[in-house]
């Protein structure tokens, strides 16, 4: 389904941005693999600051040409009242937003001169209206999913899909820890995930255009 394309991931050293690229490689895909940092890394894989514009045209111009992107970079943090502590809003708004339009600012140019491509961003299905006590985060992940649908606005006629997933909790080891006392069974696996990921980034996936699909699992 991914057969000779290449796939650009970002927050690649992740559990989802692991999944991704697994799953992309075993349908025949090559990946490029983004991060801040990775505890062990091959000619793939690329570090770098997704909100430092030089350094990510200069892993760009590394990475050479590719078909997709997949934004999966991003975080989530329970945050204080509305009305209350801005590093809430700073700091959802700088990993979930300001690292997608960086990535998009290189990718989509590029992907606008080969006259195809895919781009894949995850937004959340939580963020479809505000929850209380997540304010900062799902006002970021809205943004994301609006950026989603304005960008397929813009490039929908120029050979470039641009989608987003729309999961609910998915079943990390990190939200494992943080949530011990829920069920796992009901979140969304990352390899179910990836899988919905990769075919949004393939030629079967030509005909979405600026979709919030949503990945729910069992919740």
């Amino acid at each position: 389904m991914l057969e000779d394309k290449t796939l650009v991931v970002t927050g690649a050293a992740g559990a989802l941005g692991r999944a991704v690229c697994d799953k992309a490689e075993a349908l025949g895909a090559r990946t490029a693999r983004l991060d801040i940092a990775f505890s062990s890394k091959n000619d793939n894989c690329f570090e770098v600051d997704l909100t430092n514009r030089v350094a990510l045209t200069s892993t760009f111009d590394s990475i050479g040409d590719f078909d997709v992107v997949c934004n999966i970079a991003g975080g989530f943090a329970m945050g204080a009242d509305s009305w209350a502590d801005e590093n809430d809003w700073d700091s959802m708004f700088k990993i979930n937003v300001e690292t997608l339009r960086g990535v998009l600012s290189e990718a989509v140019p590029r992907l606008l001169d080969r006259g195809a491509g895919a781009i894949i961003n995850i937004g959340a299905y939580g963020a479809r209206e505000g929850q209380g006590g997540m304010s900062a985060y799902t006002a970021a992940k809205s943004t994301v999913m609006r950026i989603t649908e304005s960008l397929s606005a813009e490039v929908r006629e120029k050979g470039i899909n641009v989608n987003a997933v729309l999961p609910t909790v998915i079943d990390t080891p990190a939200n494992r820890a943080a949530m011990p006392d829920a069920d796992p069974a009901q979140w969304v696996s990352p390899e179910d995930l990836a899988s919905v990921i990769c075919f949004l980034g393939s030629d079967a996936a030509r005909a979405i255009h600026g979709a919030l699909v949503p990945v729910r699992g069992l919740s």
